[in-house]
């Protein structure tokens, strides 16, 4: 597709739609003729009020290929339908020419070169009618700050602005950036915000920036404003601490028939001395809230504490909106009051889905039936009750003999309970408000009737989440999580066929008692900050994830004096259980060169050891590679471990798993058009085990070897960003093959029947 439209939209002229007499705006470049450090051409592309259609793909201006496909008949589907994928040209607007320059100037100078010179020059050519600007930047020595001194009259204010310095972002010998001074006033203001001085704004931090003649040397003084006159707040003189009076909470607000003199038919005051209005549906318990509530009456306002509320409160899958509406009352009894009125709106409490599947293989026909249900408020305190089921059945024809069961038939069903609170004994409630975690105890059963066996899993789980630095950063604790698998009926044929151990012990009787930790972070901008304009250059992310299992039930074998089996090994309620450690972690880094262009970069690594009650990993906990999100150059369960040849028999996918894992990835990405994105990469990584089996030759881990065993691939990718989803379809080719017996370097030897693998996926690899 994308080598189609390469070869087809340059053919289009690039001022069809380029109204008579105006000029396309064809390139504009930015010249900084005296480079410094921090200043660069891609970041000043910014401040420009105009600039060229977009190039991709070593310049070609798809996106207005794209709209020059269509005509000028405004009548016509297809031509508005063009016209809404690509983007109409750019015409050249001197005004917008001598404003960027402007812009450039006023940027340059904010950031310490005031003495900057910016000029522009415009060449146009009306034959091909086509104008190309250049700006041309002489940066000049820039203005930096020798000293630094504070004019505060108030003695408080004073004090608590300079117990702060250690943290201040300005130092002697920096530039004078306008912007990192406003960052300095914000960061004063928030400062101040947090210690009561809730009618403090920046604008009463001001800045004197004295210079020598002729010297580029600034004494800069930070001074503060005494309060504006202010209609709302005419008592409001002098910069002082408000406290907080009531803390008010509206379970129901309703904008347009509430009022100030009616807020609900009952007041609850509960601990702390915090209110709360209720109507007739009492859909919040009030000690709820109460849990949530971080603004303290009596305290200092503290705009630290409204923000917590408001992410405690945003954790209630039952509130729908939220409003804190903090109202300053004057003096009362010799000091300045405000009130914080919460206001909530409930959302619904219960949903259910439906879905229907339909299945006829080779003429078998089945189906499948699940619904899901969930409860916002079960118990009017947030809590949140979720289940699901599932029932699904395929009739098999034909000969049957020696089979125990004529169908493939499945019934599932989950159930879970999340509250919005960290609940474990002994723990206190400071601690509890203060991590502002989630608690869920999920229970769950599996009953699977094949032709062959019977096999029923059942469990259930005990864990804990919770985030912190704005969503940056989130936490999973797994206290408990239990799976029991048993067989109860087989075919001793099916089972005499396997002498796999990594397969034969996924159809054994097995009991998994896990704990585990993981971790995610990120530096990527909170949603409504990228909604502000505010462009992101580097995003990086960090998921970690750590478990053990059997432990418990070892020491607890051992010290009972339970005797190990014939094979020497413990079981619990009947059953043997697995004993392991695992962990893993992936980093992913995406630098954007502007909105439309990045490269991102993926490494990860895995270890798991079985041990003590334990000889092998249960299968599902082992570790594959290949596929969508790995080494796309192989499909899914395909790769390794190590140089394990499988002789592309889709059969012996139950081998290629391991112990260890190693993936790196990098990937340029480009908009080209409307939704569509391309996507360039490459690939590599493996599996090993950490024992050799003799199912599995070739695949243990051997540090003298295993980076002769790391397969490569490149490959490309379109892509179809709907915002809320993103659809992906790439095609992997082999670079490097470990495996023994095959072609070792098909990038020298391609053959696309062999070495290709089309993968269809829904989201980044990472």
């Amino acid at each position: 597709m994308t080598l189609l439209l390469m070869a087809i939209l340059p053919s289009c002229s690039s001022t069809k739609h380029v109204p008579e007499g105006r000029l396309l705006l064809d390139k504009v470049k930015i010249n900084i003729n005296d480079p410094r450090d921090g200043v660069e051409s891609s970041q000043l592309a910014n401040y420009l009020r105009q600039n060229a259609n977009h190039r991709v793909l070593g310049g070609l201006k798809l996106q207005l290929a794209f709209y020059n496909l269509s005509g000028k008949d405004s009548t016509n589907w297809f031509n508005r339908w063009i016209q809404r994928v690509g983007t109409p040209p750019v015409i050249y607007d001197s005004t917008l020419t001598v404003a960027s320059a402007e812009q450039l100037h006023t940027a340059l100078s904010n950031r310490g070169f005031m003495n900057n010179v910016v000029n522009y020059q415009v060449n146009a050519d009306s034959a091909k009618r086509k104008a190309r600007v250049d700006y041309d930047i002489t940066l000049v020595e820039p203005y930096f700050i020798r000293s630094i001194d504070y004019d505060i009259p108030d003695e408080e204010l004073r004090e608590i602005i300079l117990e702060d310095s250690a943290r201040f972002n300005i130092r002697t010998g920096d530039l004078l950036d306008f912007n990192r001074l406003d960052e300095w006033r914000q960061s004063i203001t928030e400062n101040l915000r947090n210690r009561g001085y809730y009618a403090f704004n920046k604008e009463y931090i001001t800045f004197m920036a004295d210079t020598a003649a002729g010297s580029k040397a600034v004494d800069l003084t930070l001074n503060t404003r005494d309060p504006y006159r202010n209609d709302h707040m005419p008592y409001y003189t002098e910069h002082e601490p408000f406290y907080v009076r009531n803390v008010i909470y509206v379970t129901n607000y309703d904008p347009v028939a509430m009022h100030d003199g009616f807020w609900g038919i009952d007041t609850v005051t509960v601990s702390g001395g915090v209110k709360v209005i209720e109507d007739e549906t009492r859909y919040l318990r009030p000690a709820v809230l109460a849990e949530c509530n971080h603004i303290e009456p009596g305290e200092l306002y503290n705009a630290e504490t409204v923000t917590r509320t408001y992410r405690a409160l945003g954790r209630l899958g039952i509130i729908k909106q939220i409003n804190i509406d903090i109202r300053p009352l004057g003096e009362v009894d010799g000091v300045l009051m405000v009130d914080a009125f919460v206001l909530l709106q409930p959302d619904k409490s219960q949903t259910v889905s439906v879905s229907l599947e339909g299945t006829n293989s080779e003429g078998d026909l089945g189906f499948g039936v699940g619904v899901d249900y969930e409860h916002r408020n079960i118990f009017k305190g947030a809590e949140v009750f979720s289940a699901k089921a599932k029932v699904s059945y395929e009739s098999i024809s034909g000969n049957i003999s020696g089979l125990i069961n004529d169908n493939y038939s499945e019934y599932f069903t989950e159930m879970g309970l999340t509250f919005p609170k960290f609940m474990f004994p002994l723990l206190k409630q400071s601690f509890k408000r203060k991590i502002q975690a989630s608690t869920a105890f999920t229970v769950n059963f599996d009953y699977q009737a094949r032709p062959e066996y019977t096999r029923v899993i059942a469990g259930g789980a005990w864990r804990y989440q919770w985030t912190e630095r704005s969503r940056r950063l989130a936490h999973t604790l797994t206290l408990f999580d239990l799976s029991v698998i048993s067989v109860p009926k087989f075919n001793k044929q099916f089972f005499d066929r396997i002498t796999n151990p990594l397969l034969l012990y996924s159809y054994q009787d097995h009991l998994i008692m896990r704990m585990g930790y993981n971790l995610y972070r990120t530096n990527k901008a909170e949603m409504n900050v990228l909604q502000m304009g505010r462009f992101q250059r580097d995003v990086f992310t960090i998921r970690a994830n750590a478990e053990t299992a059997g432990n418990l039930l070892y020491g607890l074998s051992r010290l009972s004096g339970q005797k190990a089996d014939k094979d020497g090994n413990y079981k619990a309620l009947g059953i043997r259980y697995s004993q392991y450690i695992k962990a893993d972690a992936d980093y992913a880094f995406t630098h954007y060169f502007d909105r439309r262009q990045s490269i991102a970069f993926h490494v990860g690594a895995g270890i798991a050891i079985p041990y003590g009650n334990s000889d092998v990993l249960p299968f599902e906990k082992r570790f594959y590679s290949g596929g969508a999100n790995s080494v796309r150059g192989w499909g899914v369960r395909t790769l390794g471990p190590g140089s394990y040849n499988s002789n592309n028999n889709l059969s012996n996918f139950i081998f290629q798993c391991g112990d260890i894992r190693f993936d790196v990835n990098l990937e340029y990405r480009a908009k080209l058009f409307w939704v569509v994105e391309l996507g360039l990469f490459l690939d590599a990584g493996n599996i090993w085990t950490i024992k050799d089996y003799e199912s599995q030759p070739g695949g243990v881990f051997k540090f003298n070897k295993f980076y002769e065993q790391i397969a490569a691939a490149y490959g490309a990718g379109i892509r179809l960003d709907f915002k809320y989803f993103l659809v992906r379809v790439d095609m992997g080719m082999k670079a490097h093959n470990p495996a023994m017996g095959q072609e070792k370097w098909p990038l020298t030897h391609p053959n696309f029947k062999r070495d290709s693998e089309f993968h269809f996926s829904v989201g980044y690899p990472f």
